[in-house]
């Protein structure tokens, strides 16, 4: 195997052996094929100039799969592969396109796993199967891109929302990498999938505040109650509306865990009596904090952690996800059925405590835009030095304690803009507010960076400045796995410049691609704590 999309890749180059995550070669190996399936059907589909329904359900969750810590059961894997086999010959079949005209990709056919196997190697449908560095490192900058993309669009879609012109964003960018092999076409192509990131991010903003209402500044409790309880994890909120209507009345309590945290701060699920607070931290710590929850775990999206034998018949997964040996909640109709789930927390003890307190947010850009008064008149006193956003995901590396610190020692007049599971690092620290404005102010899950683009815009026009990049804020961003790609993207494309990104550079970048991004957008790494806020705030 070869994989290099997440932060985690091994010495920083890639995992050659075993994913760091934890996913097997066979695996990552038949992802890369799903990816080289999808390339095929977009081609088939451009040169056709063909979209239905069943490409449009189809593409974005096969790329939902193969993103970090998604799916690793190579069954589920198998079973898309061959879905975007069958899609292409029938597009092919309808439209008669010449198959001696088209490229490998648009044409192969394996039709088992032995087939698939000895055709998926890193060198032939893989990463590696580009041989120039610079290329590769676009091509795959474009790819993490819009595995991103495809992740918060299938979101969207599962509220009803859609937008066609994506979909052709993601068939004709694919095509392209098929057949291009200029870099300043790809470099543009980059900066064209920043484009869609954002249309994506306010696709799924306008689809979560409609359905679910804005966010407000809402307290979440950290403590357990007495009855038996059910964990959720991810970033789905409509199967959490599911979960909680299925919930109501069994004498079941439901707990967010890591990204579904600012479910509570949407008005519509604060009228769940049962919903009780959230249980735990970041992704990475499930195994220990899954072993004390004690009840069953639904596990929405990424991102899962293999589980741990003790408390691997307790998790259960939908949509996207796949792990060997774990049960899948069952849909019918669209709609999901909780109920082997519900009565599987009867039979289970209450959580065990793990930590007191509360934890506030809530400030998407409709709060934070509410107190815009009061932001800009602390700003004109002087009260309000700089913004800083450290937000993105949260990881195992050492490493990332240096969040914990560059937060820590932030001076008193800076406020931090935050989102995404980076924020456990310092969320629950005591960093006091101004005239009443937190100091951290959480917009909710990574997918709400969105709100964070919003909340920059807005300041821009109020101060009457010409320039994002004048604003009083900064960027310091944590990444992990591909939807944190389609974020720095869709900052690209805004303008914003000289974000500092860590705690490492993607192992996916060259050189040479690495001093472009440095040249045209001053990107640039943590260094040490104290240099950060010296270069970051003054």
């Amino acid at each position: 195997m070869f994989c290099f999309q997440c932060q985690e890749a091994a010495r920083n180059v890639g995992c050659d052996t075993i994913g760091v995550c934890g996913k097997e070669p066979e695996v990552a190996n038949l992802q890369d094929l799903l990816i080289y399936t999808i390339k095929g059907l977009c081609y088939v589909c451009e040169k056709s100039n063909y979209l239905d329904n069943k490409v449009m359900d189809y593409i974005p969750k096969a790329l939902f799969v193969t993103i970090t810590n998604v799916n690793f059961d190579k069954d589920d894997v198998i079973n898309y592969i061959k879905k975007g086999i069958e899609l292409r010959e029938e597009i092919i079949e309808k439209t008669n396109l010449n198959k001696e005209e088209l490229p490998e990709c648009a044409k192969f056919i394996c039709k088992d796993e032995k087939e698939m196997l000895e055709f998926a190697k890193p060198e032939v449908v893989g990463v590696l199967s580009e041989k120039d560095e610079d290329i590769r490192a676009l091509k795959e900058l474009i790819t993490y891109g819009i595995k991103g993309i495809g992740a918060y669009l299938t979101h969207a879609m599962r509220l009803n929302y859609n937008n066609e012109e994506i979909h052709k964003f993601i068939i004709r960018a694919f095509t392209k990498l098929v057949d291009s092999k200029d870099a300043d076409e790809l470099f543009n192509l980059a900066l064209e999938t920043g484009k869609y990131a954002v249309e994506t991010l306010a696709l799924l903003d306008k689809a979560n505040t409609e359905t679910y209402g804005h966010p407000e500044i809402t307290e979440v409790s950290l403590e357990v109650g007495n009855n038996p309880g059910i964990l959720i994890t991810g970033h789905d909120l409509k199967d959490l509306e599911e979960l909680l209507e299925q919930t109501k009345g069994t004498g079941v309590d439901v707990y967010t865990h890591c990204e579904m945290l600012p479910a509570h701060y949407y008005p519509f699920f604060k009228k769940y009596e049962h919903f009780k607070g959230n249980y735990g931290n970041a992704w990475w710590k499930q195994k220990e904090e899954f072993e004390k929850f004690n009840g069953p775990i639904v596990v929405t999206t990424n991102c899962l952690v293999p589980p741990k034998d003790s408390y691997k018949d307790r998790v259960y997964v939908t949509n996207e996800v796949g792990y060997p040996g774990l049960k899948r909640i069952p849909e019918k109709d669209g709609k999901k059925d909780f109920s082997e789930v519900i009565e599987h927390a009867k039979k289970c003890p209450p959580p065990t405590p793990l930590e007191s307190g509360k934890i506030i947010g809530g400030f998407a850009h409709n709060q934070v835009l509410a107190l815009a008064d009061k932001i800009i008149e602390a700003i004109k006193a002087g009260k309000i030095r700089k913004f800083v956003v450290v937000a993105g995901c949260d990881g195992r590396h050492r490493t990332r304690e240096y969040y914990t610190e560059f937060v820590k020692k932030l001076p008193k007049d800076v406020v931090v803009l935050t989102c995404g599971c980076a924020k456990y690092r310092f969320i629950k620290l005591d960093l006091g507010d101004i005239d009443g404005i937190p100091r951290v102010l959480d917009a909710g899950q990574c997918n709400d960076s969105y709100s964070l683009a919003v909340v920059a815009l807005k300041l821009k026009e109020v101060l009457g400045l010409e320039d994002i990049n004048d604003l009083p804020i900064a960027y310091n961003i944590s990444w992990y796995e591909q939807k944190a790609v389609a974020v720095l993207l869709a900052l690209l494309y805004l303008g914003v410049k000289n974000i500092v990104l860590g705690p490492t550079l993607p192992a996916f970048l060259s050189e040479n691609i690495i001093k472009v991004l440095v040249e045209k957008f001053g990107i640039s790494q943590i260094s040490t704590v104290d240099e950060d806020i010296k270069r970051l705030v003054g």
